[in-house]
């Protein structure tokens, strides 16, 4: 309701005092293009990654297909802001899509072509508004600038990556090679998933092989760090933290081996992890195992509908 009374507001006239709805776009737009990142230049980026080992490492051709990807989110972005302010300027017409901007803007809501295809696929990524929006675009650059000038990450943020599963899966790559000599199979290889106690990324160093991830949250539950179990939510709170996840490749039978020893007779919690809210298989990513205790066994947090999501 409060949207479609936001979209019918009368898009004419000043905003706050003298000042247009216009100029108040211009000066944000303005701000923007200050803060948006420098562009990749592939040259550059190639010559790094052939510094961190080349393209036969799995995860080095993850790492420039992301940045292929955030290069083109960038580029788009910085394109559509000085055309925007050209067209308020009257230097070029304004057309439907850049005045769809100005009002997403003024509205601090984020522009649809900056999430979105012409076909109404993903473009980017989906957040609420235009501050979160940026400031994700700005903290994925981060990760990937780090990664290429200095070293690979102790822990990935998972949900700064455009394809979440191309990074678990150039994991399970590495490991099956790793273990070459035991005639692994990648067809073989499932995700072995462990919670850790560390909270901080600062607290891991990255591990011989696999990877950790932070910036998961627990929808539906909560999770007891000091005895490593799932347990109620707090009162009114919807998502709970969840701490630095482990995970790695292991072949089926010796998994299912590890389970038992582990998990016992009740097993553990197959937690899906979503990329959003929306529980499709479009936003799926993996299985992570979480540990429950004997009164509240696996298919009670089935029938809650907990999972772990990388956006809240």
């Amino acid at each position: 309701m409060f949207q479609t009374l936001g979209e019918t507001q009368p898009k004419g006239g000043g905003g706050d005092g003298d000042i247009s709805r216009e100029d108040i776009v211009y000066d944000k737009s303005t701000d923007l293009l200050e803060r948006l990142p420098q562009d990749f230049v592939e040259d550059e980026y190639k010559s790094k990654i052939r510094e961190l080992g080349g393209m036969t490492v799995p995860m080095n051709i993850f790492l420039f297909q992301e940045i292929q990807r955030l290069q083109n989110v960038t580029g788009k972005v910085r394109f559509i802001l000085i055309q925007l302010q050209l067209a308020i300027k009257g230097e070029v017409v304004m057309t439907a899509e850049l005045q769809e901007t100005l009002d997403s803007m003024f509205d601090a809501k984020v522009p649809n072509l900056w999430e979105n295809t012409l076909t109404g696929d993903e473009f980017s990524w989906r957040l609420p508004t235009l501050g979160l929006w940026f400031s994700s675009l700005l903290n994925r650059d981060d990760q990937y600038r780090s990664w290429l000038n200095e070293r690979r990450p102790d822990s990935f943020w998972l949900t700064g990556f455009f394809n979440p599963n191309g990074c678990l899966t150039a994991m399970k790559q590495e490991v099956t090679r790793r273990h070459k000599a035991e005639k692994w199979a990648l067809d073989d290889v499932v995700y072995h998933t462990e919670i850790t106690v560390f909270e901080r990324t600062e607290q891991v160093k990255t591990p011989m092989e696999g990877i950790y991830i932070h910036g998961l949250f627990l929808d539906g539950a909560a999770w007891d760090r000091h005895n490593g179990y799932l347990v109620e939510s707090q009162p009114k709170v919807l998502f709970a933290p969840a701490p630095i996840l482990y995970v790695t490749g292991n072949i089926k039978k010796d998994e299912e081996k590890s389970k038992r020893e582990v998990f016992g007779l009740n097993g553990p919690y197959e937690c899906p992890v979503y990329k959003y809210a929306t529980r499709t298989d479009r936003y799926f990513i993996f299985f992570a195992n979480l540990n429950c205790t004997d009164e509240k066994y696996p298919n009670t947090w089935a029938l809650r509908g907990v999972v772990l999501l990388c956006n809240t």
